[in-house]
This record gives structure tokens, C-alpha cells and sequence, in this order.
């Protein structure tokens, strides 16, 4: 796989504001886009985005609240109307088929799966897997870790060059693994070009929860953590009555996983400015950044 790119489609919590949607994000893996939520507005934010909406490939609910649901019907209804024919599996806790099953948009010419979502593999993709986790909110949420396969190692053509392969088939069969004889019978090894497998590159999402162990475990060793941070670290309180997680908890989890880097994302409407919030959790984990609508960013 060659690009995994994260686009924030939605970055506030509960209700909109003027800057932030509520919460969805894409994730895009070599053209293919895993959508992750679909709060109300999610396909006009999707409208004035780079991710084409006809390459969604499948969708995830992490949960039943409406921030991150209430959009879906009507997405689901616009790719029908853009005669969609691929076949659509969406993923979710129990409840979303009977929610879907209310909604009057029957008539698509595509079909459209329901998936119960259970702790484990939820989806095997081409070159990518995708894993959840239950998180720790008022209702049953379920956090996802997008993990890229195992990639081979880096091939060294200065080297194959000096050991006399001639540029061409033998290169590629050479990075398949594979040994290859040269006209003048040398045998050359694929592992005398070709460095040691790389680890597939890991994306981990999470929210809503207050900071848990499984937040933990999804982001272990994970290139990039989106975890959500609804309130600044002195209304902690009203956070874990709520089901979510704080400016300083969120970077605990970070921390914790020993994740390369951590978006912040799923503000509370109150922060106008989230700099403040921002230094909070740089103060624990300082490769932190704030997720904005429309913000991309390459893994």
C-alpha cells in the first residue's frame, strides 16, 4: 500500500459549530475510503472535501448517539441517487439495522449490509485489516484500529545493480522474495537486496470513551492516534459523567500506547480557541496537534 491519508470530516461534539461539523472521519487507503461516523452534514462536508464519496468502500458507527449517526440516511440515499452499483457494508453496535430499517430511503440499486460489530477482526480489507475494540461511554462504543499489512522490505537497486541483475523482471521478482539465476548461471538471493519487513503503518481511532485500557491496546506502537477530547483538563468531572475523555487524559493514552503522534478531535461547542487545550496535553505527550474539519494528513 502506498498512501494512507486521515481527513476530518467532522471535529465537534454533540451539535455543530460555524467551524466544526460533528464527528466523522475518512480514511483513505490507496484510493479506497473507510468512513468512520456520519454526523448530520456529513456528505456536504464530504461535498467540499477531496474524498469522493462514491469510493467509500465501507462505513463504521462507533455508536448510537446521533452526533455521529444522523447523517447517515441521507449519505446513504445520495449514493443511490449517483447510481451507485457496489455492493455497501456498514458496521455497528447492535440497534443500527432497526434505526436504518425506519428510514424511508428503499429503492437504492445497490445493496446494503448491516454488520454487528464484535471485538476482534471486523473487516479484512486488500492489504489492510481493521479492528475494535469496546471503548467506555454511556453506551455501548466501539474504538477501531485501521492496520496495514506487513510490507516488504526496502529494495536496494544500487546493490542488485553491482551484484549484475540487469534492470527489468528480475527486479520486481527479486522484492517479490524471490531468487533469481543470472544469464551467466550466479544465483542471487532475495535477501541480499532486499532489507527486513516492514511493520504496516497503524491508525487508531477513539472516541467517545473516557481513557480506558482498550484505547490503550488499539494504540499501541500506532503511527497516528485520533482520540477525542471533548473538555479541557479542569472539567474532568463533568467529562466522566459524560462518557468522555479530557484534553490530559487523552494524552495519557497516547503516552501510554507510545503512539507516534496524537489529533485531538470531538471539542465541546464552548471552545471557540482550542490552542489552550492543545498545551494541555502537549504538556504530557508533545507530539499532539488539534484535528480540524478538512484537515488531511498522510501516515
Amino acid at each position: 500500500m502506498d498512501d494512507i491519508r486521515v481527513t476530518f470530516l467532522g471535529t465537534s461534539s454533540a451539535s455543530p459549530t460555524l467551524a466544526r461539523n460533528v464527528a466523522s472521519l475518512a480514511v483513505t487507503l490507496d484510493g479506497r475510503v473507510l468512513l468512520f461516523d456520519c454526523g448530520e452534514g456529513t456528505q456536504q462536508q464530504l461535498l467540499r472535501s477531496t474524498v469522493r464519496s462514491g469510493s467509500i468502500d465501507a462505513i463504521f458507527i462507533t455508536h448510537l448517539h446521533g452526533d455521529h449517526l444522523f447523517g447517515l440516511p441521507g449519505l446513504l440515499a445520495t449514493l443511490g441517487l449517483n447510481a451507485r452499483s457496489a455492493p455497501l457494508t456498514i458496521y455497528g453496535p447492535p440497534g443500527l439495522a432497526p434505526f436504518l430499517d425506519a428510514v424511508p430511503y428503499l429503492g437504492n440499486p445497490y445493496e446494503i449490509f448491516v454488520a454487528v460489530i464484535e471485538e476482534g477482526e471486523v473487516m479484512r480489507g486488500d492489504g489492510f485489516t481493521v479492528i475494535a475494540a469496546p471503548l467506555d461511554h454511556r453506551i455501548e462504543c466501539f474504538g477501531f484500529c485501521i492496520i496495514e499489512d506487513d510490507r516488504r522490505g526496502t529494495f536496494d537497486v544500487d546493490r542488485a545493480v553491482a551484484l549484475g541483475v540487469p534492470e527489468g523482471p528480475q527486479f520486481a521478482q527479486l522484492h517479490r522474495g524471490e531468487d533469481v539465476v543470472l544469464d551467466d548461471g550466479r544465483i542471487v538471493r532475495s535477501a541480499d537486496v532486499v532489507g527486513a519487513t516492514r511493520r504496516g503503518r497503524r491508525v487508531a481511532y477513539c472516541t467517545d470513551t473516557r481513557p480506558c485500557a482498550n484505547a490503550i491496546s488499539l494504540a499501541r506502537d500506532a503511527e497516528l492516534l485520533i482520540h477525542e477530547s471533548t473538555y479541557a483538563a479542569d472539567m474532568a468531572t463533568e467529562a466522566h459523567e459524560r462518557g468522555h475523555a479530557t484534553t490530559v487524559e487523552a494524552a495519557r493514552v497516547a503516552a501510554e500506547a507510545r503512539c507516534e503522534r496524537l489529533l485531538l478531535t470531538h471539542f465541546s461547542s464552548r471552545y471557540v480557541d482550542v490552542a489552550p487545550l492543545i498545551d494541555e496535553a502537549r504538556a504530557i505527550f508533545p507530539a499532539t496537534d488539534a484535528a480540524a474539519d478538512f484537515m488531511t494528513v498522510r501516515v
